[in-house]
């Protein structure tokens, strides 16, 4: 509709530079520059490599998002930017060029939750989200449940990983088997072609102790830690490492706790919507097991294609156009990059 806001996002949180323009919940353009290739020597991201990547690629990056959209920046309504969490340098980088973009052409500007934003992104697919709803961010730096009553109000976490996240997982687990970076896309193919059930991966914080005092946290690092001994084991008695099979093994342990506690989530708070979000949503299997133990329960998932689950600018200005349009004020041209934004906080307040 013609009469919707028309909003800009900027991404820059992490090792990907996006740059979308929505229009209320229809997606007209979604750039992107990856630095990933940059990162993929070390192993992980470099942050100050990542920001350096941002600093390149924003300028051709807003210029392609604009002219696929086939409008100008004064036609933009209203500019939002990923104001955290994330790496403080990455995220100067976005939030200082929003302030420029927005200063120079005298538009609003709204600084927005990294998080909240792969909630928002599922709309520009599926239409608007049914409240209330459980939703699940899964990606290299965070793993989450949050209850959503009202996006643009604010969410209410529920749990969130102890250690390490469940992309972080897949990155060491495939640099440990010398599957290259990043662990999740390649450690989806590998696992296909191996048999889950071959070894009894650790499912961490599932024991009835920690169900009590972390129902719905997630924890990694234990098998992280129980899949590199099982590899050195192999390797110091002479046997060969069945990749396939590790691979499969592991991720299966870290979709089995996923789902498990977001199917959960779901049932005791009453609600019938699951939406998953982050990079680790674009795992196959992750998708297959939620859809398969959501159906038992009556429960919706909803899960955007691949390429919005990952970091995009798509996501950041369906989050602004979502605030835009309940009337939320537009925060001070003098907004921070904040590293360690909390969940609560959907937008940065005017």
């Amino acid at each position: 509709m013609a009469d919707e806001p028309l909003v800009l996002g900027i991404e820059t949180s992490c090792d990907e530079t996006g740059i979308g323009i929505v229009r209320g919940h229809t997606l007209l353009a979604d750039a992107l520059a990856s630095s990933v290739d940059q990162h993929a020597r070390f192993g992980g991201v470099v942050p100050e490599v990542a920001s350096r990547a941002h600093l390149e690629a924003l300028v051709p990056t807003m210029q392609r998002a604009l002219d696929e959209a086939k409008v100008t920046l004064a036609d933009i309504d209203a500019i939002a930017v990923t104001s955290g969490p994330g790496l403080a340098g990455a995220l100067l980088v976005g939030v200082a060029a929003a302030k420029g973009y927005a200063l120079a052409a005298d538009k609003p500007i709204y600084g927005v939750n990294h998080l909240a934003a792969h909630v928002a992104v599922d709309t520009l697919e599926h239409g608007p989200l049914p409240e209330p709803a459980i939703a699940m961010l899964v990606s290299g730096g965070h793993s989450s449940l949050l209850l959503v009553d009202d996006l643009t109000n604010g969410v209410t976490p529920l749990g969130a990983t102890i250690d390490d996240a469940a992309g972080e997982a897949f990155d060491k687990v495939a640099r440990l088997l010398g599957l290259g970076f990043p662990g999740g896309p390649v450690i989806d193919r590998t696992a296909r072609d191996g048999d889950p059930a071959s070894i009894a991966f650790p499912r961490g914080l599932t024991a009835p102790k920690d169900l009590v005092a972390h129902r719905f946290d997630f924890s990694f690092s234990g098998l992280k830690t129980a899949v590199a001994r099982w590899v050195e084991a192999r390797e110091r008695a002479g046997e060969p490492v069945p990749i396939a099979d590790v691979s499969a093994s592991f991720q299966e342990a870290v979709c089995d706790v996923l789902t498990a506690k977001a199917i959960e989530a779901c049932r005791t708070n009453g609600v019938r919507t699951l939406v998953i979000g982050g990079g680790v949503a674009a795992n196959s299997r992750l998708r297959v097991l939620a859809e398969e133990r959501a159906a038992r329960h009556g429960i919706e998932v909803r899960v955007p294609r691949p390429q919005l689950c990952t970091d995009n600018g798509a996501m950041v200005a369906a989050l602004g156009s979502r605030l835009v349009a309940a009337g939320v004020a537009p925060s001070r041209l003098d907004l921070p990059a904040d590293s360690a934004m909390p969940l609560t906080a959907v937008s940065v307040a005017g």
